[in-house]
């Protein structure tokens, strides 16, 4: 990439002198969509980021909450798209390491990791290849340093062919608070962990690119991982951290030493000295921009007291680290950087890293919606055949059965519930993500703000409130109108939904040109979502243990809203028109539904959303190896077969208890018991039925794709 011309004028005019190759190209990184955030930083006023339980809101390497044990957590997603459609297993691995250290750096302990992740078509071997490479990637490098990957989502879509989205979200325990924010002048800026090379170059600039088919052959702006390097950065950084010998701390993420120094001392209002021939290097005759600008991975940049250097380098010798006093806080709001004695970068810090001008883009609205002339209606037990085994639908446990998810021992709700759920003591916190980018494409405001309701439906599923939440933004081209307008009413919706929910915005990751002119495809608009729920009593949380007897309700109200449904796309290879609209009542069935599950002998939860209550009810049935007996015709009313059963209406929930519910609730029905054959349905106009073996064959159908 180049600078734009009027970029270069503007800083012409500020320098008052053309700036020279090496600064240039450093304000090709932190001038690009990836650091600067121009198409974005204008919409993402819309969130409210602070909150009484707020510690620490974006501009940080992660958001810091106050928990109500009085314990604080780290919560970060970021995304790794690009890379890893170049090399799937270093992109996906790196893209672990690179949000662990995000959460380290505020002094926080990795508890957990969750992985939205999206790929196109699975009936083409180069989308399996990039899945089978993305889950080795995550697995290899998150089981390595022992952090448990507990939850996560795919989905599938031919948008996605030639740009998956691999997005990472975590959460870290704060042991002792630091920050990115520089202290005092004069203080030192030492380099610690991994060596640096020339992986990883240009990498801020490649994110925000769009792919084209010869992007295979950029893997020099793909890193490569070593995560027992990065074991040994965690327990580095964090005894640092204990011993108070940090002053700031930053990852060395995007634009890499430059990057994270001008960052850093930016925001403390300060200046930096660097001097790179003080970089320990893994390759010879590396030119000052390499040094700079590379984003070789277990990396981190500290600010220590030059009385504690010392010290602080005997502790990272303990570990058999590197580590170099790169250069130091200064009182001038200047970035400086020196290599053989020449000034290679002389700059003013703010221009670097506050000044890049915003976007202001034109933006067009698109009517997505699509008339379905002739609905000639398949017979429901073949459609429930078909949808169980979509991939969207289908069994992910092949996947994460190659996470170690229970190590570290906190683990109480593993992969393959609506949310997993962490303990903490007596309490627990319930951590979930993901979104539902068919109903975003449909109507961006209404599936922005479903996205946000998704989430919190999730968490109500284990008696969870949600406390906080990230945000990683996956568009296309900004530059296109009807982009930029998807991408506008998408953040206006979550940002409306989470404020009127009370849920503060803490941090987030936005991930633009996501387009893939190979394929001639651009990615649905993807708001992934990483939410924290908060568990006051551990011990409240469904069993998971369903037998025969078991009383079956539905909680919430089926609306004829079929619009961005699975079934749709499946059935009928179409959105249709009438998109889920979030509703007040459906907020209000959340708090409800959490009440619900504290105060009974909740069984398991389970929250409607993609394919319906026909699948919520399928889904149930196969992973507790059970049958269900329901009775519908109660709740049906005016709608049709196709609506009460596939429609994913907000707000719905399936609730299983041992016995009948005494609640006074008109939108609580009794809709079954579970029995131990087969799963029946009773409608006004007839009665359907599945056996196991069938739904079950349908469900682990992915599973016998990927393994050939």
């Amino acid at each position: 990439m180049t600078l734009e011309q009027n970029d270069l004028d503007i800083i012409k005019n500020r320098l008052g002198r053309e700036p020279n190759k090496v600064e240039e190209e450093f304000f090709v990184n932190l001038w690009s969509e990836h650091c600067a955030y121009r198409s974005s930083r204008p919409v993402l006023t819309n969130f409210v980021t602070d909150g009484d339980n707020v510690v620490i809101g974006p501009g940080d390497d992660a958001g810091v909450i106050n928990l109500p044990n009085g314990e604080m957590l780290a919560l970060a997603i970021e995304s790794h798209n690009h890379p890893s459609y170049v090399d799937p297993y270093n992109g996906a691995a790196t893209g672990v390491g690179g949000i662990v250290r995000d959460i380290l750096s505020m002094g926080a302990r990795p508890i957990a990791l969750l992985d939205p992740l999206r790929f196109g078509d699975l009936d083409k071997e180069k989308n399996r290849y990039l899945l089978e490479g993305v889950v080795d990637g995550i697995s290899d490098y998150g089981n390595s340093i022992g952090v448990p990957t507990v939850g996560g989502e795919v989905e599938f879509d031919s948008s996605y062919n030639g740009n998956p989205l691999v997005n990472a979200f975590c959460v870290g325990v704060v042991e002792n608070l630091v920050t990115a924010k520089a202290k005092t002048p004069g203080n030192s800026l030492l380099l610690v962990g991994a060596s640096t090379g020339r992986d990883g170059l240009g990498g801020a600039s490649f994110a925000s690119q769009e792919l084209e088919e010869e992007s295979e052959e950029e893997r020099p702006s793909v890193q490569v991982g070593d995560p027992f390097t990065e074991k040994l950065l965690i327990d580095c950084i964090l005894e640092m951290a204990e011993e108070s010998l940090i002053e700031a701390c930053r990852d060395l993420g995007a634009a890499g030493l430059g990057g994270a120094s001008s960052e850093m001392c930016s925001l403390g209002g300060f200046g930096a000295e660097i001097d790179l021939n003080k970089v320990h290097l893994r390759e010879e005759d590396m030119h000052p921009l390499e040094i700079l600008l590379s984003e070789s991975q277990e990396r981190m940049l500290v600010e220590i007291d030059p009385e504690n250097i010392d010290k602080a380098r005997e502790l990272v010798e303990k570990y058999d680290l590197e580590s170099n006093v790169v250069g130091e806080v200064i009182k001038e709001e200047q970035y400086i950087a020196w290599h053989n004695d020449e000034k290679v970068v002389d700059l003013p810090v703010k221009l670097l890293t506050e000044e890049a001008p915003t976007y202001n883009r034109n933006e067009k609205e698109v009517d997505r919606s699509q008339e379905i002339s002739s609905r000639t209606t398949p017979p429901v037990e073949e459609s429930l055949t078909k949808i169980m085994a979509n991939p969207n639908i289908a069994s992910k446990e092949w996947i994460y059965s190659q996470y170690d998810y229970e190590v570290q021992t906190r683990t109480v709700v593993k992969p393959g519930a609506d949310a997993a759920v962490l303990q903490m003591d007596e309490e627990g916190i319930a951590l979930t993500s993901g979104c539902n980018s068919h109903h975003t494409y449909l109507n961006p405001f209404m599936g922005g703000k479903g996205s946000v309701l998704l989430n919190a439906m999730n968490l109500a599923t284990m008696g969870a409130e949600p406390i906080a939440m990230v945000d990683c933004l996956n568009f296309g081209n900004p530059e296109r109108e009807e982009i930029y307008w998807e991408f506008k009413e998408t953040v206006k919706g979550m940002a409306e939904m989470a404020d009127s929910m009370d849920i503060p915005v803490v941090g987030g990751n936005v991930s633009l040109y996501n387009e893939s002119i190979e394929y001639g495809s651009t990615v649905k608009p993807t708001p992934n979502i990483g939410m924290v729920g908060w568990i006051p009593d551990i011990e409240q949380i469904p069993s998971m243990d369903v037998s025969t007897g078991d009383h079956v309700y539905l909680y919430g109200e089926t609306r004829p809203e079929l619009g961005a449904s699975q079934y749709f796309k499946e059935i009928y290879n179409s959105v249709g028109e009438n998109p889920p609209i979030p509703t007040d009542q459906d907020t209000e069935n959340i708090k409800k539904v959490r009440q619900i599950v504290r105060e009974n002998d909740i069984a398991t939860a389970r929250a409607i959303s993609r394919g319906g209550l026909i699948t919520a009810l399928a889904k149930t049935a196969i992973k507790n190896n059970v049958g269900i007996k329901t009775d519908l015709t109660d709740v049906q009313g005016e709608l049709d077969r196709e609506e009460i059963f596939f429609s994913e209406s907000y707000g719905r929930f399936l609730l299983i208890s041992k016995k009948e519910l005494e609640i006074e609730d008109n939108l609580l029905s009794h809709i079954g018991q579970i029995q131990n054959k087969k799963l029946e349905i009773q409608l006004v106009e007839d009665k359907s039925s599945w056996g196991p073996k069938e739904l079950k064959k349908a469900y682990k159908s992915i599973e016998k794709l990927m393994k050939g």
